[in-house]
């Protein structure tokens, strides 16, 4: 008895990634996401040029330990205010998620503008949509071979002055395009040049929207941030379905029991994360709102209502009744309304001195010879300003105490000087073994640069 041989069938289960072409759409969306482009990217590459009092306004001098913000100098010591920026920056994405979704991702995220600035490049250099697509598909020729070049060689420029821009922020720009010019580079600026222009160039230019489906960790949590008030980009099934081709002049579409919805893919087109919105809301979704745009000129020109794609809420998609402002996004709205408040009242009161003092402990007290208690006290004072300053320290907490030791000095901006100084009083005057006593520093040129530390002068009896 014969067998029959059985094919064995070979699955491939890994899918290889298909490159997205997004079209170009012109509409009310888009102008919004070319202005976001061109805002950002221009505060971006300008920021580094800008000066306040002879110093670059931003720099963030990472070996001085030292941040230049518009004319005020940051230091360690001042972390805090980098906590309350990240808490207010995360809080604010939740408030804006809550009421418009992922309305950062689709406009003002960098993956975002960077694409977008990268797609735009592709588009100058190798056509519209349809010719890229039948440009990827052809055979490599000496033009596929000049025009491919042609666009990795602007990209990888766009990638270098975007690298480095960012390493300008880190080292004063005008001193590394100098350095740049005679190629006199260290080389930690070589390096970081040249890994944030790959990361650009590879983010932008290859990864584009698989860094937002695979490598992103906010399309992961933002559900829970959304409820069924918050605004999406929403497909109307009601009234596109069932979904047909036709002509414009078409106009029994209804008597085929056909919606409003003419099946012309132009929505997955200009995607540029390549999903299908009308299969619903999809984590892959960035809300860039190009679908809107372009279905919205579809309906245009076949003569229908505007909004098939559009955003709303899932309460108002079934017909219920929605609200934008509802306790979520007060809550939020409240918390951020703190977190800001405490940011520019923390600011306001920033003092640009540090003091330290810290007693002696080997040696507690000392008696002398002529009947005063003395004790010793490492002080130590940082110069948080962008000028040399000259200080008075001074002591207080007991009436007689004095301070023997340099009354005023001078400190060079971001210096931490150290000085040893001897708080004496008479054995006549003092009356408890503990007792609290304060110093201050305060600036002689400015009354308003103080700061007071409490300290302890211990003495050998407890006369209370």
């Amino acid at each position: 008895m014969m067998q029959n041989s059985s094919l064995i069938e070979t699955i491939d289960l890994y899918q290889k990634t298909e490159t997205i072409h997004p079209r170009l759409v012109n509409g009310t969306y888009a102008k919004w996401r070319v202005f976001s482009v061109f805002i950002l990217l221009g505060l971006f590459y300008v920021t580094p040029w800008l000066s306040w009092n002879d110093r670059q306004a931003f720099l963030f001098d990472l070996p001085a330990r030292q941040f230049h913000i518009l004319g005020t100098t940051f230091w360690p010591q001042d972390f805090i205010f980098l906590t309350l920026i990240l808490i207010i920056a995360a809080i604010s994405l939740f408030f804006f998620t809550a009421i418009a979704g992922r309305i950062w991702c689709g406009f003002a995220c960098p993956q975002t503008v960077w694409t977008q600035t990268f797609i735009w490049i592709e588009r100058l250099v190798e056509g519209e949509r349809n010719q890229r697509i039948k440009l990827d598909k052809s055979p490599w020729s000496l033009r596929k071979f000049r025009i491919k070049t042609t666009k990795h060689f602007l990209w990888g420029l766009f990638a270098l002055f975007t690298g480095y821009t960012f390493v300008g922020f880190f080292t004063p720009i005008q001193e590394l395009t100098d350095n740049l010019l005679q190629f006199k580079l260290g080389p930690w600026e070589y390096f970081w040049v040249a890994l944030y222009s790959l990361a650009t160039y590879g983010n932008a230019g290859f990864l584009r929207e698989q860094v937002c489906l695979h490598m992103c960790p906010y399309s992961r949590f933002q559900s829970a941030m959304f409820d069924n008030d918050t605004l999406i980009i929403a497909y109307d099934s009601d009234r596109g379905e069932n979904r047909g081709h036709r002509k414009r002049t078409d106009q029994s579409y209804r008597d085929r029991q056909l919606g409003d919805c003419i099946d012309c893919y132009q929505c997955v087109n200009v995607c540029p994360t390549g999903i299908d919105i009308r299969d619903g809301l999809q984590y892959e979704c960035i809300a860039c709102a190009a679908c809107i745009d372009v279905c919205d000129n579809v309906m245009d020109q076949m003569g229908y209502d505007k909004g098939l794609i559009r955003y709303s809420t899932e309460n108002a998609m079934q017909d219920q009744a929605s609200r934008i402002l509802r306790p979520r996004t007060y809550v939020y709205a409240g918390i951020l309304a703190i977190c800001v408040s405490v940011f520019l009242i923390s600011l306001s009161m920033r003092v640009p001195v540090e003091l330290g003092v810290s007693r002696e402990r080997q040696n507690l007290y000392t008696e002398t010879f002529d009947g005063h208690i003395q004790n010793i006290y490492s002080i130590k004072v940082a110069n948080m300003s962008q000028d040399v300053q000259e200080y008075r320290l001074s002591v207080s907490g007991l009436p007689m105490l004095k301070l023997i030791g340099e009354p005023t000095f001078s400190v060079n901006p971001g210096v931490v000087k150290t000085m040893t100084y001897r708080a004496i009083i008479h054995t006549d005057d003092f009356f408890q073994q503990s007792n609290v006593i304060y110093f201050t520093v305060n600036s002689t040129s400015n009354t308003s640069i103080k700061r007071k530390t409490e300290s302890s002068f211990l003495g050998p009896i407890d006369k209370s």
